[in-house]
Parts: C-alpha cells; structure tokens; sequence
C-alpha cells in the first residue's frame, strides 16, 4: 500500500505492542509484527483475527474482558516470533539439542506464558497487597480505610514494578521501540503519510495505551472493591479475583471514551497513564521507526470498520 493511499484513507483505530527488536500492529481485521532480524533486514508475520471479534466489540463491558485476554495471548505470541530469531542466533552457537522437555515447553509456550503471567499478575498485583493490608488492622478497621490502603500498596507496588524494569538494559531497548509504536500511530491517526521523517514529528505518549489502561485498572479495582467489607482473607481473595474481569471491562471503556474524548475529564483520567509512560517509552531512532511503519502498514484495510480492542 503507498503512502499516498494511506494518506487519503480515513484513519481507523489501531493497537500496537512493542516486542523484541521489534512493533506488533493491530488493525480492524488482522494482526502483523515486524521485526528488525540480526542480518538488518525487517521480518513480518501477517495474520488474519478471527471474525467473531467484531460481534464481541459491539457488547459494553464484555468486549473489555475479552480485549485484556485476547491482548495478552497475542502480546505473548508475538514476543515469541521477534525472540525466535535471537535464539536461533544462540543455537547456532551452542549448536545443542533440545531435548524432550525443552521441545513441549516450546511447542506449548504461547500458553503456558500466558498462564505464567496471569498467576504472576493475580499474585503480586492483586493478592499481596490485600495481604499486606492486614498489617495496618491495628491502626484502623474501618472497611473504607482499609480498602483504601489496598489500593495504594496496589499502586505503589506496581510503580516500583515499572521502575525497577525501566532499568534493564534489554527493556530499555524495547521501550524504544514501544514510542516508535505510538508515534507512528499518532500519524496515521492524524492523516498523514507514514514516512520516517512525519513520524518523528508526533509525541511517544498515547491516551490509548496499555500503559495507561493498567494504571486506570488500579484506580477502579480500588473504587469497585471499596464496596464490598473486609472480610475473612480467603473472601478477600476470592471476591477480588472473581471481580478482575470486571474490573478490566469497565477500564476498557474507560480509556476507550478517553482516546477519542478531548473534555477536562478524559485529561484528568488519561493524566497518570500518560505521567507513566514517560517511563515506558523512549525516542526512537529512524531504524525503529521504520519497522513500526512497515508493521502498521500491513494491518491498515481501507473503508474498514475498525475498532481498537
């Protein structure tokens, strides 16, 4: 597709993720991931979504629930293709091979990563603050307070999470190419040609950005479980887990209202996302650049009814 066709396209919305040396796009009907190989060249895996996607964008609520799964299991599949060819690199400097155990968790990967990351994020995110809020029971048992220091050790605890992962070497490298994500996006979005130099004119900071949405699901984790008491810890627990989908779906429309609102209060809620990812993304070079671009022309479908999910 030439930019000159791009440029007469109404702009739909996409959705991006940056992975390995690498930009994974969404568009309104498939999914590509390009990526900058050791050899210099640019990769691309293109894949068609499913069709039952558009009849699930259309439910309030649901349509979030789905989204925060569905965007996990393509976040992971395509970190798996962009890491393929690193390790292809290293195998063929150890030149061993894989044996049985290696070869199932490879063929299962995709899965067991997501569940992987799940536990992980229940565990840290959800269940040890609401454990760790216990301590604070000698200074209060008012069922707001304590809800509301959740919440807080929640927050505080995922900051420090970005932080202390903003300082790896690797991830630095990827946040790079996380603003390349969003920079190429904004001008799409904006109707321009997508060229290296129309790029770099636009801000790395986006209102739709997962970023922000994981901040926003904090904030209404923290109003939702306010209305239920402090129970007994495995009540707790079980309610706040039960919950999370929820909460995912009433975040999801959230921030989808704030990506397309310019009123005071879409600024106020989109704010503290927009605070964190100057910490989770970073100017871009032109090479970066240019593997956004070419993955967000590949999912770019003229007079498509997109919807970024």
């Amino acid at each position: 597709m030439s930019d000159k066709k791009i440029a007469n396209i109404k702009p739909k919305a996409v959705g991006g993720q940056a992975v390995i040396e690498g930009v994974m796009m969404k568009g309104a009907e498939s999914i590509a991931v390009a990526v900058r190989i050791p050899s210099g060249e640019i990769a691309i895996d293109k894949q068609q979504l499913k069709s039952n996607r558009k009849t699930i964008s259309k439910i309030p609520i649901v349509r979030g629930m789905f989204a925060f799964v569905d965007s996990l299991v393509l976040g992971v599949k395509s970190l798996m293709y962009s890491a393929e060819f690193f390790e292809e690199e290293e195998e063929k400097e150890t030149d061993k091979k894989p044996s049985a155990i290696e070869n199932f968790l490879s063929n299962n990967v995709v899965w067991i990563s997501v569940v992987i990351s799940i536990f992980f994020s229940v565990g840290l995110f959800i269940l040890a603050p609401t454990f760790l809020t216990d301590l604070f029971k000698v200074l209060t048992t008012n069922k707001l307070m304590l809800n509301g220091i959740e919440g807080i050790i929640r927050i505080v605890m995922f900051l420090g999470y970005i932080v202390a992962v903003s300082r790896v070497k690797e991830i630095q490298r990827v946040f790079e190419y996380h603003g390349a994500e969003h920079k190429t996006i904004f001008c799409y979005e904006h109707g321009e040609d997508l060229t290296v130099e129309n790029v770099k004119k636009h801000g790395r900071l986006h209102p739709r950005c997962g970023t922000s949405f994981l901040f926003i699901v904090m904030i209404v984790s923290i109003l939702l479980f306010s209305f239920f008491g402090w129970s007994n810890r495995l009540v707790r627990f079980a309610t706040r887990i039960l919950l999370m989908p929820i909460v995912a779906g009433i975040s999801y429309e959230l921030i989808k209202w704030a990506g397309k609102s310019r009123s005071k209060l879409a600024c106020i809620l989109s704010a503290p996302g927009m605070w964190l990812q100057k910490i989770t993304t970073r100017e871009p070079d032109e090479k970066q650049i240019e593997v956004a671009i070419t993955a967000l022309k590949n999912v770019i479908v003229e007079g498509s009814e997109a919807d970024n999910w």
